[in-house]
């Protein structure tokens, strides 16, 4: 059953309404869609109804036109009387130091929601404590691509030129990195962001190759001696990275158990792919499974449900398929067929037109989507023309929650998707705590991928305060272990064993072609039939969705 939570700060909007700012539907997704259903509202969010149990990047740039360089952004932050350094003594153990909670507030930042509770500290922090630490930095790197991929396709799709550039993104990462040296806890040091020009390719490698390239960046990251790499944004990067012993974040809805393996190096905003999966049956098992399709179309409405899961073929994510496919079972579910297909962006609409009529003679009336956010253009527009109308089940990947996406999709189709979604109901681009953050630092526009940037930073820097003046991987996790779960703008945040991503609850949403984004104001927009209530994996009620037949 849904319980009160508490209140959440000023309000926020998402990473995803961010991307946009008057662009029209996705102008930009700062290089790795497939991580980014993440981010929504927050920053004065009136109280949710929560489950029980409560207490919760694609960052790579675009066009390669720099050179490497490193950052020193800011000085560090005067937290509580904290910020100074001691004498540089890397050999001198971090123990003379004094860490003691703040006197004057709880939080570290207040009216942050995510904020970890204040520390004041003084004395030596015992200097080199791991690769890329020093008495008085913290070298994270970050890989700068040179391809064009999935932002530009959806851009295009959306009738909207890209506007994020290499120079927009490093200006905004760097801010922000100046903003966290000013705001957080890091012991007398400061984040320094090495950019560098990598050889590998994001989109390549999430068709599964690139390894080799993968690997040769990863090694560019070793020489440099960075702590960490804000760019993780792939599998064979992250695990990469991972073996070299560096810390990696943004890796796009990889399974629990590769984290686990990976432990205790790569993090990620991207919910992990085994509780999407998890949450996904959850609810089809216990809200859809054994009923009539009563929100398909056509001459589908009514007819005993026919469930088909879709995911790309990839064997991570197939991975997460199999894990829900089990799970359904368990609630004496069948899942039916599973229909993958390739994250290919040349052929997708080819694949349309192959799968959606394979699905139509199989009379499959629910499609569990795990999908990118450009497939199901494709998807819901052969539907139409093939006037076959499912169930299209939301499962909260890649921004197919947005208004921004489910804008672009064919709205015959549109008017029967409904599901969950970690994401809060979007508000206007400028009243995000990220777009705040950088004004605090810079006069000028960030760039529009400044939400993602922001809260992918801010799960680093968390991390970082939570270790204390000793910052190695190992601490790292076991200070992200020991934070305090918070309900914010990508919803709850909470880490420990076997929990390397952040998203730990749901909400129900349906379509309504007919609604106001409160994003965009455009029409149509993600609804939820019960506002506020959220719920995580284990608590999702029995009974029918509550959603209207807004499809017919």
């Amino acid at each position: 059953m849904a319980t009160s939570a508490p209140p959440v700060g000023p309000r926020t909007f998402s990473i995803g309404q961010r991307l946009l700012r008057g662009y029209g539907p996705l102008a930009v997704f700062a290089a790795l869609v497939l991580m980014m259903a993440l981010l929504v509202p927050s920053k004065s969010v009136k109280p949710q109804n929560v489950s029980s149990g409560a207490t919760d990047s694609g960052l790579s740039s675009g066009d390669q036109s720099t050179q490497d360089t490193s950052v020193v952004a800011g000085t560090p932050g005067q937290a509580g009387t904290a910020g100074q350094a001691g004498s540089a003594g890397g050999s001198q153990a971090a123990s003379v130091a004094t860490k003691n909670p703040c006197s004057d507030r709880k939080d570290q930042v207040p009216g942050d929601p995510y904020s970890p509770p204040c520390v004041a500290f003084s004395g030596n922090n015992g200097g080199s404590t791991s690769r890329g630490i020093n008495a008085t930095e913290i070298h994270v790197a970050y890989r700068v691509l040179n391809e064009k991929g999935f932002q530009q396709t959806l851009a295009a799709l959306a009738g909207a030129s890209l506007q994020d550039t290499p120079d927009d993104i490093k200006r905004t990462v760097a801010a922000l990195a100046d903003y966290f040296n000013k705001t957080f806890q890091f012991y007398g040091r400061k984040i320094v962001i090495d950019f560098y020009n990598g050889q590998g390719s994001n989109t390549t490698e999430l068709l599964g190759g690139g390894q080799d390239k993968a690997e040769a960046d990863a090694d560019t990251v070793k020489s440099k001696g960075s702590f960490a790499d804000m760019s993780a944004t792939s599998e064979p990067y992250a695990d990469a990275l991972a073996r070299r012993g560096i810390m990696g974040f943004g890796d796009p809805y990889l399974s629990q158990p590769w984290h686990d393996q990976h432990r205790p190096y790569i993090w990620s905003l991207a919910t992990d792919g085994t509780l999407v999966a998890n949450e996904a049956a959850e609810y089809a098992g216990k809200r859809l499974c054994g009923k009539p399709a009563q929100w398909a179309g056509g001459n589908l409405k009514g007819k005993a449900r026919n469930i088909a899961t879709f995911a790309p073929e990839n064997s991570w994510y197939q991975e997460s398929v199999q894990i829900a496919r089990t799970t359904l079972q368990k609630y004496n579910c069948q899942p039916g067929v599973n229909v993958s297909y390739q994250l290919d962006l040349g052929t997708m609409s080819n694949q349309a037109q192959n799968i959606i009529p394979k699905m139509k003679s199989a009379g499959v009336t629910t499609i569990l989507c795990g999908c990118d956010p450009i497939m199901p253009v494709f998807l819901t527009g052969e539907m139409n023309r093939e006037q076959y109308y499912p169930e299209f089940v939301i499962v909260g990947t890649a921004l197919t929650d947005t208004d921004i996406v489910g804008q672009l999709w064919n709205q015959n189709e549109a008017a029967h998707a409904f599901g969950v979604s970690s994401l809060q109901t979007p508000v206007p681009p400028t009243q995000t705590i990220a777009y705040e953050a950088y004004k605090k630092v810079r006069s000028d526009e960030p760039a529009f991928s400044v939400d993602l940037i922001y809260f992918q930073m801010e799960m680093m820097a968390i991390g970082i305060q939570m270790a204390g003046p000793n910052l190695n991987p190992q601490t790292f996790e076991q200070g992200m272990f020991s934070y305090p779960p918070k309900l914010g703008p990508a919803g709850f945040w909470q880490f420990g064993a076997h929990d390397y991503t952040a998203a730990n609850d749901v909400r129900e949403i349906y379509w309504d072609p007919n609604a106001t984004s409160t994003y965009n104001g455009k029409q149509g927009a993600f609804k939820e039939p019960e506002p506020g209530v959220r719920w995580k994996q284990g608590t999702i009620p029995t009974g029918d969705p509550k959603i209207p037949n807004v499809g017919g």
